[in-house]
């Protein structure tokens, strides 16, 4: 037993799978700062309810980084350039993003609110580029073995990151001020700066090809998507990319309204839904590691998707259960705990699916299509289901919704694509 939890801790002790941890820090905080923490700063500022929810337009550029993402991966950066292309761009961008938060600690809401909507897409905008590189960073960091533990310790720095980050705003505001709270806040970027100066430029970066005039340079932008779509079953990779989360995303979306109308307290949904799911979120993620380790990419991501579809079920029973203490911290805590497993996996098989001459843009692309179908229809749709059939039915609803998507891993499976599809990042070595 002792020497089985060793085998499975030790790939998260590894340098590369901890670099991540950090760049994961980095990469959830600039999130935060335009997200709960600006709201809670409007509002103690008295600006109206609507003008707040106005200000969630800011996170768009998170869904349309891959417009700029080829540029991540193509050009060479003056001066900085020289130390390699992924660390020149994740120090500058690291840069813009601490000048970007500090220029929206400065801004005052109560004299210009329009500058304070300037400075939070200016972050939002420097926010998502970090991201861009920050992933592609990570990618060719961590050798294909390491996907999975390196994901799992993203996804435990990107939790860190935002909530550290909001914690300290809200505390450092109170006392001294707005202004000085996202100044200190705007440290979070360091630890993803330091990983480029102590890890160095990673070994499985390439180099795509440099373009020579207008026409070659608008051919290398796309060629990212025009490699993908070369390959063997790309697109029925990438329906499998766009439909896989929108039972998870249409039910996670309408969780507070259930508890809300289950009558849970303020108190009980903070215990329940924030402390118990967060700790059971944080095993999963490990759990989900260890998975990888284990049973290998295919087979871990296909149990994931199970967990993740019947989790949906587990909400259902709550709602039909009704105010019950015991059956909302199981609901919250299944669904955490394979949201967990779903993180690590699914982000190590996206990964694994990128070409590391375009590892920026592809990822880019794929994150971005794994959500956007699933916010357009819980933006549009969520509500009036659940007003018409109500939440156990529109948990079953969500439930079935998710199955779509295992079906056609599973049949990626059977058929050979879901190994067809995987990129070089998937396959090549450093030394490669």
């Amino acid at each position: 037993m002792t020497t089985r939890w060793a085998s499975g801790v030790r790939p998260y002790l590894e340098a590369a799978p901890l670099a991540a941890l950090f760049l994961g820090i980095s990469s959830g905080f600039a999130f935060a700062m335009i997200g709960a923490t600006l709201t809670t700063r409007l509002a103690q500022h008295g600006i109206t309810k609507g003008a707040v929810t106005a200000f969630a337009l800011t996170f768009l550029a998170y869904n349309l980084k891959f417009l700029w993402a080829p540029l991540v991966d193509s050009v060479r950066l003056p001066l900085l350039g020289r130390f390699g292309q992924r660390r020149s761009w994740l120090w500058l961008t690291g840069v813009l993003v601490m000048a970007a938060v500090a220029f929206l600690g400065v801004a005052d809401p109560d004299e210009a609110l329009y500058v304070v909507a300037i400075a939070a897409i200016a972050v939002g905008v420097a926010g998502a580029t970090f991201d861009i590189i920050i992933d592609a960073y990570r990618i060719e960091l961590l050798e294909p073995r390491q996907l999975g533990a390196g994901s799992g310790m993203s996804q435990y720095g990107w939790r860190i990151g935002a909530a550290a980050a909001g914690a300290l705003a809200l505390v450092l505001g109170a006392r001294f001020g707005w202004a000085l709270a996202y100044f200190a806040c705007a440290a979070f970027a360091l630890p993803a700066m330091l990983v480029g100066v102590v890890m160095g430029e990673p070994a499985r970066h390439r180099e795509p090809a440099r373009p020579h005039g207008a026409f070659a340079a608008l051919v290398a932008y796309f060629s990212p998507l025009l490699e993908f779509l070369q390959r063997q079953g790309a697109l029925v990779v990438l329906l499998f990319v766009l439909i896989h989360k929108i039972g998870d995303t249409l039910a996670n979306l309408s969780l507070r309204l259930l508890f809300q109308d289950l009558g849970f307290s303020n108190d009980e949904v903070a215990f329940y839904d924030v402390g118990v799911g967060f700790a059971a979120l944080l095993v999963g993620v490990f759990a989900g590691g260890v998975m990888y380790e284990r049973f290998g990419m295919k087979r871990s991501v296909l149990v994931s998707l199970i967990l993740m579809a019947v989790s949906n079920f587990s909400f259902a029973a709550l709602a039909a259960a009704g105010h019950s203490n015991l059956g909302m911290a199981a609901a919250v805590g299944f669904e955490n705990f394979a949201s967990g497993i779903g993180g690590v996996t699914v982000v190590a098989y996206l990964s694994a699916l990128c070409n590391l001459r375009f590892t920026a843009s592809q990822y880019a692309l794929l994150s971005a299509l794994a959500s956007i179908a699933g916010r357009l229809l819980t933006g549009t749709s969520a509500g009036w289901m659940i007003d018409a059939m109500g939440y156990v039915n529109f948990y079953l609803l969500t439930t079935l919704v998710a199955f779509p998507g295992v079906v056609v891993f599973w049949l990626m499976m059977r058929s050979g694509l879901a190994d067809l599809s995987i990129g070089s990042a998937g396959t090549e070595s450093g030394e490669a």
